[in-house]
């Protein structure tokens, strides 16, 4: 029989690490990923993408690219040029984005893992639009649910807990119940003020940026699942980074 972690979830400025212990168990019910720097590795895309953004706007090109990261972009053009159209912006960066494909690929442990878990029980919840989200992940041969979280669906983004309700509620599912999978410091403040346990991986962020989270992996790789009889739930096994 399991023995699950009866406190799985430590003090919001700090991650649990386990240095001597093999491995944590973490229960829920269900899982919300993200998907750039989770799922999917688009980094490239994402910053040859904004530096022709901010160059052909007058932005800098660092300032553009670290906005951007884990938010949604129409976000990221009213933060950084609140003088122009939202949505035409909007357009003119998703395009970028679609047309660029080079270096897309699917990150370490992500297929093993979806594919163990039960369709009911996972879905994405992320900062691209769902035009730019389907091109990625068929890209990297993701199969995802009919139903995700995408920003066209939400009012408000990253930081704030809205995708990650939004996601809970697909589900069917209390977002206490989810562990978030999360790359970035949005992301991973969005996960816990949502009230979900946080599994942050160093793919993009520092581990200081990433304080948000419960656990820190490097990727999806080791992580591996136990689905509970009589849906009862599921059991995440893997072992934190010690920092």
């Amino acid at each position: 029989m399991l023995r699950l972690n009866s406190s799985f979830l430590p003090p919001y400025n700090r991650v649990m690490t386990v240095s001597s212990s093999p491995s944590v168990l973490v229960p829920c019910k269900g899982i919300l990923f993200d998907m750039d720097g989770i799922l999917i590795s688009s980094l490239g895309s994402v910053e040859r993408s904004w530096s022709t953004w901010a160059v052909s706007r007058g932005v800098d090109v660092g300032l553009a690219i670290h906005t951007a990261h884990g938010c949604r972009a129409i976000e990221t053009v009213r933060k950084l040029r609140p003088d122009l159209d939202d949505e035409a912006e909007l357009k003119f960066i998703e395009d970028l984005e679609i047309a660029d494909n080079e270096g897309l690929a699917v990150l370490p442990g992500v297929l093993s893992l979806v594919a163990a878990l039960p369709g009911p029980r996972w879905t994405v919840v992320t900062s691209a639009t769902e035009r730019l989200a389907r091109v990625r992940l068929a890209a990297g041969g993701v199969a995802v649910p009919e139903r995700i979280i995408t920003a066209d669906q939400v009012t408000q983004g990253k930081p704030n807990p809205e995708p990650y309700l939004r996601g809970a509620e697909i589900l069917r599912l209390d977002a206490a119940d989810c562990v978030v999978f999360e790359d970035s410091a949005s992301g991973t403040k969005a996960g816990r003020a949502a009230g979900c346990t946080v599994i942050g991986t160093t793919f993009s962020h520092s581990i200081a940026e990433l304080s948000a989270a419960h656990y820190l992996v490097t990727d999806l790789t080791g992580i591996s699942v136990e689905v509970l009889p009589d849906h009862q739930g599921l059991v995440l096994r893997f072992t934190p980074l010690s920092v």
